[in-house]
């Protein structure tokens, strides 16, 4: 950065040329043998340094557009010179001895834009030579022998102008008619040199010079009051930039005198002092007129500084309190006591971006870091800064630099990254840290580190690093450097850690391996170039899921499968890109394959395709597998298979319940649910197979050993909780059955606290689970989570069939009486018994008298009980009760939807309209949803009567609750 500066300096004032293009840089095309390089198809020619003392014009194509003729010994310009080419745009001269230009060496070149004549013997500036050029822009003519700088008339005329130096070492002076022809012509750089003794300079010279940056290059030591009237001449203008060049070259000027009192009327965005000697008064009085002034940049290179032998220190405070700057650069100062030249470091206040580069300080006293207040971007970088003198332990820190964003400390002597983050640790703002070119990463030094959490960036190129280092390294971090760090392995400790990085830089390291399993999350771009490991794979970076750039050529790679896999996943299949592919990746091993391009490396498909590897395995693997499935399909295998797997499981959980200790002594074996559709199989299969044979069952069906003049459910309940198992004949009939699914359902009650052992599934025929209705969600699970038995359709598997169902149901046991009461319920829905018959088909109602038993008609069961339309009379004030419960249910329920269901909005209606003065919460939307959830016991968003039957229960329940409560405390009033 520096140096780019410097170069642009020098070039203002005409000390360096423009550079010339490369040969290389375009086709060559040679017009003919000569001493100048002729490329760019006959447009360029190249005679630099050729100790040239003559143009060669004889070689020069016509086509030619620029020349550089540079350091060559050319001592004069004749008329034939360039003659030939007038398509020329760009002529450069400078470094030769010229000191003769012909009037009309120029005349046929008119298109000519570029003409440097820097650094020549020329007597005089050759005005009749530069008339034809119109179209001239730029024009160096600085460092020649002549002895003024007076622009002759046709200057007026080069209106396209923009780049002007002239000048030189024998110019004594200017008077005020040297520039006016170029009164109207707007200038971008201005650059005059003169004398280093300079005599006169009379008011105004420059006054008509209009130019954005302005370059002065003349020592005042003999005439210091010059540089006022200079001040006073380039007042109320804009300029970019304004260079001075050796103000002082001999001397420190020593008198009282403010020289820089115009200083404060200049408007320009930056004042560059390049070289010369400043002592402490005259940069004192520079800094003061620049706190009045708009400058915003100030720099201070290659200044020889020195302080004031006549300054005081009165102890009164720093008179430099309010510059305030955009960026202060101080390079390649002499004397590191400029930093505090009032021995203050108050005037670094108000400082934005603070530069201090070459000036060699080792260390930062106390006071300076609370100085430094405005402060955002400081760059201490290529000093002699030690830890000791950088980080104080005596100094407090607390406060100081609250504003600091980005601090660079690269090319000093610091080696401790604990005192480092001790001192950074209360920059709050600090973003961005440059530790480069140091000698930090030693394990001694890199212990117990506490940064600032707001750290983002660290930089820490080419210092020496342990892989235990790693550990004291902000975890806040998301751009991490350490290339060039002599770094042999990773510690991935500090990586799993680090889980905000993003950008990770290792490259020119000897990292010889790169470990399986590297876990960074948020990292997007890793630079592994330059180190020492031969073989990579894609588990390496397999828990890197954001990774998008690789960066890992020039390695020592073995030309493998693996590396060959890698390559071709990472191009084809990932969003990675290998960003320095292919040109840096080649073969180091094996040695036949030595420097051959990996892009070029294709191994043995079979060897190395792992995909052809598994097609041909999978290929084998099917055609084993079919045709074991083949033999198993003619053997009825997998069916054999299946049913023994159930028998044994059976015993098992026999023998399970035997050892717990559960009772065995039931009514019956076993109660059949099973459709009315399926009864023939039931009666003419099912029964005779199980009850007619040595050790019979006693089993229980609906039809055979229901109790008569009994309510069906009263009867499903008590048949059930009396056998010890359940079988459920499953079929579509059995699906489509409301009866069943009651059925099943108390048989699900039954199993509460126990294992569901008892239930047996049998599948009469296929059902697929996800086929059935909502409603059969219980079924539905079961299914897919209890192990049924199948019914063969081959008759040569059924006997295997009752072997199996058999084995399950477990021997016959001595049964005890079929008790009339049933067990008590302990669910809520067993506790309530329907005041409903159902005969079922089979069941005879015995010949009693009528007149002694309450009449009660009787509803033929059936599987759809829609169909159903005989209701029995409701006489008591109970049955009365029930019976408007169940009016009031499907006066709503069969509004919309599901007419056995209730919708939400028909709950709402229900409660609004039948609870409104029980329930507060009847016309509360979000009540209603909190109701609607508890009780949807399903999750079909609807409730069956079941499921309303709980709330009006619960309902009761509080409100008899309430009654009690209020009859207590009435006493018998109440």
């Amino acid at each position: 950065m520096i140096m780019k500066w410097i170069n642009f300096c020098a070039l203002l004032l005409g000390t360096l040329t423009s550079p010339t293009p490369s040969p290389s840089s375009s086709p060559t095309t040679n017009i003919e043998k000569g001493p100048c390089h002729i490329f760019n198809s006959g447009r360029s020619a190249d005679c630099l340094g050729r100790q040239l003392g003559s143009v060669p014009w004889q070689q020069f194509p016509s086509t030619l557009e620029a020349i550089d003729l540079s350091y060559n010994r050319l001592q004069a310009i004749h008329a034939d010179d360039f003659l030939q080419l007038p398509r020329l745009r760009i002529l450069r001269l400078q470094y030769n001895n010229i000191s003769h230009i012909d009037d009309d060496a120029f005349k046929n070149n008119t298109l000519l834009e570029e003409l440097n004549i820097f650094n020549n013997s020329l007597q005089e500036i050759p005005a009749t030579a530069l008339t034809p050029l119109l179209n001239l822009k730029q024009l160096y003519m600085s460092n020649n022998f002549y002895k003024h700088a007076t622009l002759a008339d046709s200057f007026s005329k080069l209106v396209k102008l923009k780049v002007l130096s002239m000048g030189g070492p024998l110019v004594m002076g200017l008077k005020k008619e040297d520039f006016q022809p170029l009164k109207n012509i707007r200038l971008y750089g201005f650059a005059i040199k003169c004398s280093s003794n300079l005599s006169y300079y009379e008011p105004g010279s420059l006054e008509v010079i209009q130019t954005q940056q302005m370059g002065f290059d003349m020592a005042i030591d003999q005439r210091p009051n010059a540089l006022l009237d200079m001040l006073r001449d380039i007042s109320n203008k804009i300029f970019s930039i304004i260079q001075f060049r050796n103000l002082f070259e001999f001397m420190y000027y020593m008198g009282e005198k403010d020289i820089f009192q115009g200083l404060g009327d200049i408007s320009a965005n930056q004042i560059v002092f390049h070289r010369g000697k400043f002592n402490e008064n005259l940069l004192r009085m520079a800094l003061t007129n620049l706190q009045v002034s708009s400058v915003k940049r100030l720099r201070l290179q290659y200044i020889d500084f020195a302080r004031s032998p006549t300054f005081v220190d009165s102890g009164a405070g720093s008179s430099i309190t309010n510059l305030a700057l955009d960026k202060l650069d101080l390079w390649y100062i002499s004397n590191p006591d400029v930093l505090r030249f009032d021995w203050r470091f108050t005037w670094f206040n108000k400082i934005k971006h603070l530069s201090i580069q070459y000036v060699y300080f080792n260390s930062v006293p106390c006071d300076a870091w609370v100085e430094m207040e405005g402060v955002k971007f400081m760059d201490i970088s290529n000093n002699r800064l030690k830890d000791e003198f950088v980080f104080n332990q005596r100094c407090v820190y607390k406060g100081a630099m609250p504003n600091l964003h980005s601090f660079n400390m690269s090319s000093n002597e610091l080696a401790s990254l604990k005192d480092l983050s001790s001192l950074t640790r209360e920059f709050r703002q600090m973003q961005v840290l440059d530790l480069s070119n140091n000698k930090l990463g030693s394990a001694e030094n890199s212990r117990d580190c506490v940064w600032q959490k707001n750290l983002t960036q660290l930089i820490l190129h080419h210092n020496k690093f342990e892989s235990e280092a790693l550990r004291c390294l902000p975890t806040t971090l998301h751009y991490l450097d350490l290339s060039y760090c002599d770094l042999d392995q990773l510690d991935m400790t500090y990586f799993k850690k680090a889980t905000s990085l993003k950008e990770l830089l290792l490259s020119g390291n000897k990292i010889k391996f790169i470990p399986s399993k590297w876990e960074s999350p948020s990292l997007q771009s890793l630079a592994l170039d330059g180190n020492s490991f031969g073989l990579i794979s894609k588990e390496s970076f397999q828990d890197m899921p954001q990774l998008s750039r690789l960066k890992a050529g020039n390695n020592p790679y073995h030309c493998t499968c693996e590396l060959y896999v890698f390559v071709q996943d990472t191009m084809s299949k990932t969003n990675v890109n290998l960003t320095d592919w292919p040109w840096n990746y080649r073969c180091y091993h094996p040695e036949a394959l030595l420097n051959t391009f990996i892009s070029k490396y294709f191994p043995g498909q079979v060897a190395c395709d792992i995909r052809l590897v598994i097609i041909i395995c999978v290929a084998t693997t099917t055609a084993v597998i079919l045709i074991l499935m083949l033999i198993c399909y003619i053997f009825d295998l997998p069916w054999y298979t299946k049913a023994t797997y159930q028998i044994i499981r059976a015993k098992y959980r026999a023998h399970k319940e035997k050892a717990a200790g559960e009772p065995g002594t039931f009514t019956y074996h076993a109660f059949i649910s099973y459709s009315h559709s399926d009864a023939d199989w039931v009666r003419d299969d099912l029964l005779p197979c199980l009850e007619n044979n040595r050790n019979p069952y006693h089993l229980c069906i609906h039809e055979r050993d229901f109790m008569p003049g009994k309510w069906i459910i009263d009867n499903i309940i008590e048949n059930i909780e009396s056998s010890r198992k359940v079988i459920f004949v499953l079929s579509r009939n059995f699906v489509n059955s409301e009866w069943c699914n009651y059925e099943l359902y108390f048989a699900q009650q039954r199993a509460m606290g126990k294992t569901f052992s008892d239930i047996i599934l049998v599948l009469k025929e296929p059902i697929d689970p996800g086929s059935l209705p909502s409603k059969y969600c219980k079924l539905k699970k079961m299914l897919s989570t209890k192990t049924y038995i199948e019914w063969p359709q081959h008759a040569n598997q059924q006997a295997f069939f009752w072997e199996q169902l058999k084995s399950v149901l477990g021997k016959p046991t001595i049964t005890r009486e079929r008790m009339h009461s049933t067990k008590s319920r302990t669910s809520s829905v067993r506790s309530i018994s329907l005041m409903m018959e159902d005969q079922r088909p089979g069941v005879s109602m015995p010949n009693t008298d009528k007149e002694a038993e309450p009449k009660k008609e009787i509803i033929k069961r059936n599987d759809d009980l829609s169909n159903d339309k005989q209701i029995p009379v409701m006489n008591s004030q109970l049955e009365q009760a029930i019976e408007g419960l169940i009016k009031v249910f499907h006066s709503y329920s069969s509004k919309e939807g599901d007419k056995y269901k209730l919708s939400k909005v028909e709950l709402k209606t229900l409660l609004e309209t039948e609870l409104k003065d029980l329930m507060a919460c009847a016309n509360d939307p979000k009540g209603i949803d909190e109701i609607m959830s508890d009780l949807d016991e399903n999750g079909d968003q609807e409730l069956d009567f079941q499921e309303f039957v709980v709330l009006v229960a619960a309902l009761t329940v509080a409100c008899n609750d309430f009654f009690e409560e209020f009859c207590k405390k009435g006493g018998k009033k109440a």
